[in-house]
């Protein structure tokens, strides 16, 4: 019986995980998924048929995890391209979790396994966010955890931290239950409860408004897109004229923004060679007095760069920062003409190329670090900006494309976790929505509804502090990482005696021959 049941809680503890994410931000069930992911691997009493599964069988069970959470978490992939590419990523992703089910029920025979197996989880965690054509970060457990008391740990270790706590937590709760011996009980229930105090800790230590060294008043524009009945030149037009539309009547309204955020792709229409585009974006600076960061499509040697363009009333265009994670697939085609033998959508991805830089401009005399779209979602982006000097982050983002869909309130807690990462404000500027203001808590203090044309206006602290995630996250990762390898490599040798005494045993050899 076992043999269906096992299954059946790995892939009901991926749908518990996905509640975790936003937009229903149910954070306990990211801990109860896992935990019940865990209660999948581990040994069970001696009547079932199969009390102690397999390394075959926890890949298997490894795999239903991942891929009932990732279908579950991802649909909005599939609203441009449809539904095979969708589920291809999916399954891709769900790949890496097969070693995590083999390591997991390795683990889970060991007394103290489920002190180790956060890092065996962080571990793949850490491969599938990089590997291939620079990893999907997008999908990292942490994000789940940005409305509860976990989050706090990303000022100390970033999502990495945060992602580790959370499966320690879980695997405490479900230990603490199935564990009789008192040492085991022990061992836990702090597993189970240390981190959430340690967050609980973190959040109460936070550096309150005492620590921002000055204010600034900024403004994100959310000029909308058409939906319907245009071509994609009028298309492209009409986004950029509703920006400057929005900004025009923020300026009208007698609001004096001390800079103005713009989304990406706010201007497709290049205006360094399209003199309309140059002179439409001159109006709304001119109107609202002030730099407008303005996301556009620019070209040079190399090819086309996703841009964000800072143009002053005074000096016209200034600094800018091509985009530099760029998003597998989408934004670039990797290994295109292999992949066109499978999808005639691969032609439908862009050409574009990685820029470099730490992400950081000045909006007047603003230091802005800039994190476009995906770029929110891997950890070097604001962290690099922060260390070159930014003192408050925006994230300029276009996701006109995935309609209603959940990806842009998962985008905004990505926002809101590199807030609490960082000791930043965040601005959020999207075409379509949602755009926010966000605090370096984390909290939301002004959103758009989507499809809505919009502009938000809020004074938002600047600050300089240095956050331990900040100087030493990548450190902290890599060390994280590193004690999952190890802690892969103990269950394999460890294990390996025990499969000799059964082997031994099964031959009728003296079970005392082998050491476990």
């Amino acid at each position: 019986m076992d043999k269906l049941l096992r299954p059946a809680l790995a892939a009901a503890s991926g749908a518990l995980v996905y509640f975790s994410y936003a937009p229903h931000s149910l954070w306990y069930l990211g801990i109860a998924g896992i935990a019940l992911f865990w209660c999948a691997l581990a040994p069970w009493p001696s009547g079932w048929p199969s009390a102690r599964p397999g390394a075959r069988f926890g890949a298997l069970l490894g795999f239903l995890h991942a891929l009932a959470l990732y279908l579950a978490l991802l649909p909005w992939v599939g609203e441009f391209v449809g539904a095979a590419p969708y589920i291809a990523l999916a399954v891709f992703l769900a790949l890496y979790s097969l070693p995590v089910g083999v390591f997991g029920v390795l683990l889970a025979r060991r007394p103290l396994g489920f002190v180790a197996f956060p890092l065996v989880y962080l571990a793949w965690e850490f491969l599938r966010s990089r590997l291939p054509f620079g990893g999907f970060p997008w999908v990292c457990l942490a994000w789940g955890q940005i409305d509860g008391p976990l989050r706090h740990l990303a000022a100390w270790g970033g999502p990495a931290l945060v992602g580790v706590a959370t499966v320690l937590t879980a695997c405490g709760f479900a230990a603490l239950i199935a564990s009789r011996r008192p040492t085991r009980r022990a061992a836990a229930a702090a597993c189970a409860l240390v981190p959430t105090a340690f967050g609980l800790a973190a959040g109460a230590a936070a550096p309150g408004p005492g620590e921002n060294t000055g204010e600034v008043r900024a403004a994100a524009i959310q000029g909308n897109v058409p939906r319907m009945g245009l071509d994609f030149n009028a298309q492209r037009r009409a986004v950029l004229a509703n920006h400057v539309n929005e900004t025009v009547a923020l300026a009208e309204s007698g609001e004096r923004p001390d800079f103005v955020v713009w989304p990406e792709n706010s201007s497709d229409v290049n205006p360094f060679t399209d003199s309309a585009a140059a002179q439409l974006i001159s109006q709304a600076v001119e109107a609202i007095g002030a730099p407008v960061v303005v996301g556009t499509i620019t070209r040079d040697e190399v090819g086309a760069r996703n841009t964000m363009v800072v143009f002053d009333p005074e000096t016209g265009p200034g600094e800018y920062h091509h985009k530099k994670y760029l998003q597998p697939f989408g934004e670039y085609m990797p290994m295109r003409d292999f992949f066109r033998h499978f999808s005639s959508y691969v032609d439908m991805a862009g050409d574009f190329k990685p820029g470099a830089g730490s992400g950081l401009v000045h909006a007047g005399a603003v230091p802005l670090g800039l994190a476009t779209c995906y770029e929110v979602a891997v950890d070097a982006a604001y962290r690099t900006a922060v260390d070159a000097g930014a003192r408050i982050l925006a994230t300029p983002t276009n996701n006109a494309t995935f309609g209603f869909t959940d990806m842009t309130y998962q985008q905004m807690a990505m926002s809101r976790m590199r807030a609490i990462e960082t000791d930043r404000a965040v601005i959020v500027a999207a075409t379509s929505g949602s755009s926010a203001m966000i605090l370096p808590d984390g909290s939301v203090t002004q959103k758009t509804g989507i499809f809505e044309p919009a502009a938000l206006v809020e004074t938002l602290p600047l600050r300089d502090t240095l956050t331990p995630a900040v100087r030493f996250g990548a450190l902290i990762e890599w060390l994280l990482v590193a004690g999952g390898a190890g802690a892969m490599l103990w269950s394999l040798v460890h294990n390996r005696g025990g499969y000799a005494a059964r082997r031994n045993q099964a031959a009728g050899e003296p079970a005392g021959n082998a050491t476990s």
